[in-house]
């Protein structure tokens, strides 16, 4: 059933069949269907929050008011991609460990029909999902300044509170193995209940056409998924979901190399980032 509704998805994310209100409707069916199948008798917290809120399914009507083509587009791709992620996060069958760290962190792996292989990296934080929020989302342009995987993150265009696009610029590799690399991307960041999430999937601007020296790789569906963890609420347990093709001539050897790495960097960087943070807070005078 996964790979009919991988491309009943993805057959909406065509103009002219995004105006088939049928297609829409099947397309949403079916994913209420996978998100039942998934949940199965013991569904998780989040899976079953997730089910609750029906925003998370389709794009509102309501939401699309007062946007332009182009903004409607730019919504409908993240609502999308924020769709596949959580059923193909919510299928815990064929995962296959690529990296366990000592400290706990782990990277899985698996490859899906229409999609290719994904990543999956899980940790606990000890931080608050809405602190974590607050720095991935609402600081998102700073993230080149403590990351060394990311030379430049810029948001070309804002819809709503929800939508972005954005452009990044990856950062050099160890004995620059994978050359430069940019992507253009529509993001979708969105609080439900204590569970946060930020999903993402490529997408065209037409402030950033391809640069000069630059491949431009292409990602999606991807989502970071913050909850605060069951046995501490100031802990949360992060879920990073990575689908990418860095496009060019690189052995897939390498490139699953490179990328699980790179989201064990992610989780350590990220650790440092907010350390730092509380240090600056602490030391701040008071007003």
């Amino acid at each position: 059933m996964l790979p009919a509704t991988f491309k009943l998805c993805a057959g909406i994310s065509y103009r002219h069949m995004r105006n088939m209100t049928g297609l829409r409707k099947n397309a949403m069916v079916a994913i209420h269907h996978e998100l039942n199948m998934l949940a199965g008798p013991n569904p998780s917290s989040w899976i079953s929050h997730v089910r609750r809120r029906s925003s998370l399914l389709s794009s509102r009507i309501e939401e699309e008011q007062g946007y332009n083509e182009a903004e409607v587009s730019y919504v409908k791709q993240g609502e999308e991609a924020l769709q596949k992620s959580i059923i193909i996060l919510g299928d815990q069958d064929g995962w296959t460990t690529e990296i366990t760290a000592a400290n706990g962190d782990k990277v899985l792996s698996k490859v899906l029909p229409d999609v290719g292989k994904v990543f999956k990296l899980e940790v606990l934080l000890d931080q608050r999902s809405d602190n974590l929020f607050v720095e991935l989302v609402g600081n998102m342009e700073q993230m080149g300044d403590w990351n060394p995987n990311v030379k430049e993150v810029k948001i070309l265009q804002k819809i709503g509170q929800e939508t972005m696009v954005t452009h990044e610029v990856s950062g050099p590799t160890p004995g620059n193995v994978v050359g430069p690399r940019d992507f253009v991307s529509v993001r979708c960041a969105k609080r439900r209940g204590s569970t946060c999430f930020l999903a993402g999937m490529s997408t065209q601007h037409p402030t950033m056409p391809e640069q000069r020296g630059v491949v431009r790789a292409e990602n999606g569906p991807t989502c970071i998924v913050m909850r605060p963890s069951a046995d501490d609420p100031n802990k949360t347990k992060f879920t990073w979901l990575l689908s990418i093709d860095l496009k060019g001539w690189i052995p897939k050897t390498i490139i699953n190399k490179v990328l699980s790495q790179t989201q064990v960097d992610f989780a350590n960087h990220l650790r440092q980032r907010m350390a730092d943070n509380s240090v600056s807070m602490e030391m701040a005078p008071a007003c």
